[in-house]
C-alpha cells in the first residue's frame, strides 16, 4: 500500500485539496467523507493549512480534523515576510499535526505560488518534510497566477519559485491559471474547473502507482521522471469516448495543449515522461501502446509506461518534465519589470514629497 500525504497550503491549495477529498471519497455532499469509504487502495491523508480562518471554513468536503488554522485570523495579506514569520512561530505545531498522521512514501504539497500564505509557507514546509522524513518523495504542485492579478502576486510567484527550487524537492508540478483560464468565461467557474482537473490527475496518478499493472511503473520511476530536465513538469490527461479514433490517438491527445495543466510542446520541451493507460482489457492493445511510447521515446528520451486493467474506456495520464520553460521565464521577466516599476513609482513619489517640503521650507524662510 502506498502511503500518501496531500497538503493544501493557502486558499488555492485548500480548494484543490477540497476537490481531492470530493473525488477520493466519492460523494457530493459535505457528509460524504464520514459515510463513504475511500475509493483508492492507497492510504491518503489530507491536511488543509491556512492563516485565514474564513477560507478554511468555506471548505465543503474536508473534515474539520483535517483543517489547521495557523494563528493569523485574516491571512497574511499577500506579504511573504509576514508569512515566513508566521510559519517559524508555529513550525512545531504545523509539523506535529503532520507527523501524528504517520509515515509517508510521497507528499504532494498543493499551493498558489503567488498568495501570501502559500508562497511563503510552501518552501519551508517542503524543507521540513525532507528533514524529518528521510525517505519521503516530496512534490510541490505550484499554481501560477493570472498575469493580470497584480504586481505583488507576480513578485510572490517569482520569489516563491526561486525558494522552492533552492530547497531541492523531488520535482515540481506546474499548473498555470493564465493558461487554463480559457476553460471558462468567468473566474469562479474557471477556478473550480482547474481545481477539479488537478485533483483528477493527481488521484489517477496515485491510484495507478498503487495498482497491479500489466506493464509496471512505480514510485521510483515517477521520481526518476520528476528529476529530469529542470526538475519541473506538468500533467496531461485524456479520456476516450466514442469519437476517439484509436488508442494511439488517445495517447497523443493526452499530450496535446488541450489536456495539459501548463503550456508546453511536449515533443520539443519534454525531458522525461511517464504514460499511464487505464482501461478494460479488450480496449487495450499492448503492441499499439508500445509502438506509441517508442515513438515518443525517439523525441524526448526516456519514457516509462504503465498499463492498468480497469473497467471502462481508456484513460491516459501523461507525466513529463521539461528541459525549457519559456512561459515561466516570461513570468520572471514580468515580475522583474513589476519590481522595477514599483521602485520607480516610489522614487518619483519621494521626489515629489521632497520638492513639496523644500517649497514649504522656502516659504517659512520668507515669512
Amino acid at each position: 500500500m502506498l502511503n500518501v500525504l496531500m497538503l493544501g497550503i493557502g486558499q488555492c491549495g485548500n480548494r484543490i485539496l477540497d476537490a481531492v477529498n470530493r473525488e477520493a471519497f466519492g460523494g457530493s455532499s459535505r457528509l460524504s467523507k464520514y459515510y463513504s469509504r475511500q475509493k483508492f487502495p492507497s492510504r491518503v491523508e489530507t491536511l488543509a493549512i491556512n492563516t485565514a480562518v474564513n477560507d478554511l471554513k468555506e471548505l465543503r468536503f474536508t473534515a474539520a480534523k483535517d483543517r489547521l488554522h495557523v494563528p493569523n485570523l485574516h491571512g497574511v495579506g499577500a506579504n511573504r515576510g509576514i508569512g515566513k514569520q508566521g510559519f517559524w512561530e508555529n513550525r512545531e505545531m504545523i509539523m506535529e499535526e503532520i507527523e501524528r498522521r504517520g509515515d509517508f512514501d510521497i507528499a504532494f504539497v498543493m499551493t498558489s505560488a503567488s498568495g501570501g500564505t502559500g508562497s511563503s509557507f510552501t518552501p519551508l514546509v517542503v524543507h521540513e518534510l525532507r528533514e524529518r522524513y528521510k525517505k519521503i518523495t516530496v512534490i510541490p504542485v505550484m499554481v501560477l497566477p493570472f498575469r493580470e492579478e497584480g504586481s505583488i502576486y507576480l513578485q510572490n510567484a517569482a520569489f516563491s519559485m526561486r525558494d522552492i527550487m533552492e530547497v531541492e524537492s523531488d520535482g515540481i508540478i506546474l499548473v498555470d491559471n493564465q493558461y487554463l483560464k480559457r476553460l471558462s468565461g468567468d473566474i469562479k467557474t474557471a477556478y473550480d474547473k482547474i481545481n477539479e482537473m488537478v485533483a483528477e490527475r493527481l488521484l489517477f496518478l496515485i491510484e495507478s502507482l498503487d495498482s497491479e499493472m500489466l506493464s509496471v511503473t512505480d514510485l521510483g520511476d515517477f521520481k526518476t521522471v520528476m528529476k529530469g530536465g529542470l526538475g519541473m513538469g506538468t500533467l496531461g490527461f485524456y479520456e476516450s469516448d466514442k469519437k476517439t479514433a484509436s488508442l494511439t490517438s488517445a495517447i497523443e491527445s493526452s499530450l496535446k495543449p488541450s489536456g495539459l495543466l501548463y503550456p508546453a510542446d511536449v515533443y520539443e520541451d519534454a525531458a522525461r515522461a511517464m504514460i499511464i493507460i487505464q482501461g478494460s482489457r479488450d480496449s487495450l492493445d499492448v503492441d499499439e501502446i508500445t509502438k506509441s511510447v517508442e515513438k515518443l521515446s525517439t523525441k524526448i528520451g526516456q519514457v516509462f509506461k504503465g498499463i492498468v486493467i480497469k473497467k471502462g474506456r481508456p484513460k491516459i495520464l501523461s507525466v513529463f518534465t521539461l528541459g525549457q520553460v519559456p512561459d515561466l521565464e516570461m513570468l520572471y521577466a514580468q515580475a522583474a519589470q513589476a519590481i522595477q516599476d514599483e521602485k520607480s513609482r516610489k522614487t518619483r513619489a519621494k521626489k515629489q514629497l521632497d520638492d513639496a517640503f523644500a517649497y514649504i521650507e522656502d516659504l517659512e524662510e520668507v515669512y
